[in-house]
């Protein structure tokens, strides 16, 4: 997406329609909290939008926000935990009954639950590599990390994931307990 000539804001609205969801599904996924994460893309979005000649400039507009995003998140952790907040599970709904019939939402609840039980520099390589299919380099350059600072953080999250996730299921029993 490039600024179009004579329009500052050209293809902003664009952006906000096109990538808000996945943004959105970024913020929920380092939050674990719907609010928490509409706010955090309200935000990330409103400094884009400030700023959105040199975002649209940028090779990928969506990953420079995706950065905000993240950054944003980080603050927020950061903030909580010298407070001696809990920075846990706050607002992930109960769930329901699922109406497709294979425990979709409970996977759910139960993925971010387990993702909330890693550090957030750690839950970023995860949510990043994993929910938005970003190789190595693409996690590194979007957190500022190297490269292998990405595999270790990765390779020791998918290892506390899966050891938090195999509580209370039996050996080759899918997560949420669905068949």
């Amino acid at each position: 997406m490039r600024v179009r000539k004579g329009d500052p804001g050209a293809g902003f609205a664009e952006f906000v329609g096109q990538r808000s969801g996945a943004l959105f599904r970024t913020a929920y996924a380092l939050t674990g909290d719907v609010h928490v994460a509409e706010d955090l893309v309200q935000e990330a979005l409103e400094r884009a939008c400030r700023h959105w000649r040199k975002v649209a400039a940028a090779d990928s507009p969506e990953a420079y926000v995706r950065r905000v995003l993240v950054n944003l998140a980080n603050d927020r952790w950061r903030r909580r935990s010298r407070r001696g907040e809990r920075t846990g599970l706050a607002g992930v709904p109960e769930p329901v009954e699922p109406r497709d019939g294979f425990g979709q939402a409970e996977l759910r609840a139960e993925l971010i639950g387990a993702l909330m039980g890693l550090p957030m520099g750690m839950r970023s390589v995860v949510v990043l590599h994993y929910l938005h299919d970003m190789g190595t380099e693409q996690v590194a350059e979007i957190l500022g990390i190297s490269a292998s600072a990405v595999r270790s953080q990765l390779a020791r999250g998918l290892a506390k994931l899966r050891e938090s996730l195999r509580t209370d299921r039996a050996p080759g029993a899918p997560i949420g307990g669905v068949r």
